[in-house]
């Protein structure tokens, strides 16, 4: 694949050089006000080569802006590609009085944005749809400052969502004897669990481990999203014995769970556009065909938020749920790295772990997010395990707390309609015993 997109890329960068010779701009002008111009070009262009040349000139300017005026580039596009209203309008009052197939088409063109049409030919370049996955990026940062960049934010998720449909997407294992380029990336972008350098990748890329990926054609060395499985004995409790780099050769013959450890999302211009969900489901196919002896799929999972709710929300209002005595043990800034201290709170602190995953909600959805994530996949919440992440992270999220959501293969669909449908939410009978 990557050979592909290699020859593909050498073949767009001859047309965009053949181009330049069918337009009229100075070479290697990367301004603000020139950007503006091809863009304004660009639009209007419909030679094949001098749109790709148009195209390639637009993306090196992009790259050489300072962030200033990647900001103003950002409005530009909101206002000066945004659609015309008064054509909206006219179209519109024509479709009402005649509401034929043809008028249908005309008010279609005059709502979709110009933008829409200039990010297309972008993506044409080489290099194109990185470039506006990075533009993204940065608007997701800027539209929380600038409301009028919100319509361009609904452009941009409505094409990435479509180019990173999952049909477009490639599943891949990664193993040790995938490209450098790419095991590079794993390092770069782990979110959940830091992997300490070279050695500490070799390990988790060992034969009791799995790792898989999706790719996109267009980026074939950048991964979008990948998954870490341990085949373990027994469903794991505790992170840190996973993240050890000693290998357990006992493990062959004898492993009958495939624990996810780390979920990370590669591409932050990518966020909100699913992916995870099919990647778990695919790899539980995966792995049901090429090792039989795999019985149980559940992963090992953070509560990020879990500390941020008790002492934001919970802790601040009245509740017979937890004594006086109780939150003055809590009311230390660092009360969950005593180890005497947390032991104290076991039992109220799974209690309370429980309902925050199960009962805590908005709009009838978990407040937390991991939890909202398998639950919609069609997880159930499996066990909430005590100190099973003692780093810093993992005592400061959630005072250690970790939790197993188990994916049985003969229940993902019925669980996940019954979410999505109706948010019921399906938990084992340990963790019923905790609520009740």
């Amino acid at each position: 694949m990557v050979q592909v997109y290699s020859w593909v890329n050498q073949m767009l960068e001859t047309i965009a050089d053949l181009g330049r010779h069918y337009l009229e701009i100075p070479a290697k002008q990367h301004s603000y006000s020139s950007l503006k111009k091809l863009c304004h070009t660009l639009i209007q262009k419909r030679g094949e080569a001098s749109g790709t040349a148009l195209a390639k000139e637009i993306v090196d300017s992009i790259h050489q802006l300072d962030p200033e005026d990647i900001v103003k580039f950002l409005q530009m596009l909101a206002t000066e590609f945004a659609p015309d209203t008064d054509e909206i309008l006219q179209a519109a009052e024509k479709y009402i009085k005649n509401q034929n197939y043809e008028n249908l088409k005309t008010l279609n063109s005059a709502v979709e944005s110009p933008r829409l049409e200039l990010l297309r030919l972008i993506n044409i370049a080489p290099g194109g749809i990185a470039t506006i996955i990075a533009l993204r990026e940065k608007l997701l940062i800027e539209v929380k400052k600038h409301r009028l960049l919100e319509p361009l934010e609904t452009d941009m998720f409505h094409l990435l969502a479509a180019w990173f449909n999952r049909g477009f997407l490639t599943f891949q294992q990664v193993d040790w004897e995938t490209p450098a380029v790419i095991l590079e990336k794993l390092i770069e972008y782990e979110a959940v669990h830091e992997i300490q350098g070279w050695q500490d990748l070799r390990r988790r890329l060992a034969n009791d481990r799995r790792c898989f990926a999706f790719f996109h054609p267009a980026l074939p060395t950048e991964p979008l999203i990948f998954v870490e499985v341990a085949y373990t004995k027994g469903i794991s409790r505790k992170i840190q014995p996973l993240l050890s780099q000693e290998k357990d050769t006992s493990l062959a013959d004898s492993a009958d769970t495939a624990i996810f450890y780390s979920i990370s999302n590669c591409q932050e211009g990518l966020r909100g556009i699913s992916m995870g969900n099919f990647l778990i489901k695919q790899v539980v196919d995966f792995i049901n065909t090429e090792t039989p002896q795999i019985k149980n799929f559940c992963t090992l999972s953070p509560i990020p938020r879990f500390s941020r709710w008790l002492h934001e929300e919970f802790l601040q209002q009245d509740d017979e749920l937890i004594t006086d005595t109780e939150k003055e043990l809590m009311s230390p800034k660092d009360w969950f790295r005593d180890g005497s201290n947390r032991n104290l709170l076991k039992t109220k602190l799974m209690k309370l772990c429980a309902r925050y995953l199960y009962s805590e909600k908005k709009r009838n959805r978990p407040i937390d997010p991991v939890t909202r994530f398998h639950l919609g996949n069609g997880a159930e919440i499996e066990a909430i395990n005590w100190e099973a992440d003692l780093s810093d992270s993992g005592l400061s999220q959630s005072a250690g707390l970790m939790v197993n959501y188990r994916y049985n293969p003969s229940k993902i669909v019925s669980n996940h309609e019954a979410y999505t449908n109706e948010g019921k939410i399906s938990i084992s009978s340990q963790v019923r015993k905790l609520l009740d």
